[in-house]
């Protein structure tokens, strides 16, 4: 097993890699640096109510440098109402005070085999066109003596979906978020999801999908993930 110094030594290795390529070399390639959204530490100076009015302002810039006319009845309001969708609904998942609040009960019922929620829709954004990312997530928890309702698990999945994102931090920004509140190491997510930003530009591939997935605990072996799988699939 590595020392903490060999993987220390490592991460600034990779950082330094990162930091060097241009932003054409990174391209659409699905690099991130951490499982945390990058965020500015006074992300939330400015109220909810401030920042719409300062993407309306700025989204009407760029509808005007487009050469839109938006004096037109069809475009007069769309700034604003584009500000209101971005604060309010696709990126609200960046405001920690709209994060689900969670209760978890006692397992009054014993049921000591894994949960699995699965087909859970979501919608979100890639990081690097801000375009829509569609597909379900999949989870499952085995029980360490407490429960969680189930439209509680949905919650979770829309509250990280509603931000820019990159799958692969998507997915483990869940399932680290139901270790924690679960209280248990034992949780999976599969995510299988389609990318705009690949089916309506760059190479224009409609068909494929891309698949991530978080294996925790008891869930880390190939037994389990089968069983997992099987659920998923009956």
């Amino acid at each position: 097993m590595k020392n903490q110094d060999t993987l220390l030594e490592e991460l600034i290795d990779s950082n330094a890699i990162l930091n060097s390529l241009s932003d054409e070399e990174i391209g659409d390639d699905h690099l991130y640096s951490g499982i945390d959204t990058p965020m500015k530490p006074d992300a939330f100076k400015l109220s909810d109510d401030e920042k719409k009015e300062s993407i309306a302002q700025l989204f009407a810039q760029i509808m005007d440098v487009m050469g839109l006319d938006l004096n037109d009845d069809s475009l007069r309001g769309t700034p604003k109402r584009v500000a209101k969708m971005f604060i309010d609904e696709i990126y609200s998942g960046l405001n920690p005070a709209n994060k689900p609040k969670v209760a978890l009960f006692e397992n009054k019922y014993q049921y000591n085999q894994m949960l699995v929620e699965k087909d859970i829709t979501f919608y979100s954004n890639c990081v690097h066109h801000f375009v829509p990312i569609m597909g379900k997530a999949h989870v499952a928890y085995i029980s360490s003596g407490k429960v969680i309702g189930l439209s509680k698990l949905n919650r979770i999945v829309q509250y990280f979906a509603k931000r820019p994102q990159v799958q692969e931090r998507l997915t483990n920004q869940i399932a680290k978020e139901l270790q924690t509140v679960l209280e248990t190491e034992d949780v999976a997510v599969i995510i299988d999801a389609k990318h705009l930003c690949v089916s309506s530009r760059g190479i224009k591939d409609d068909t494929s999908a891309t698949v991530t997935s978080f294996y925790g605990g008891k869930f880390n072996t190939p037994e389990k993930i089968q069983e997992l799988y099987n659920y998923i699939n009956n």
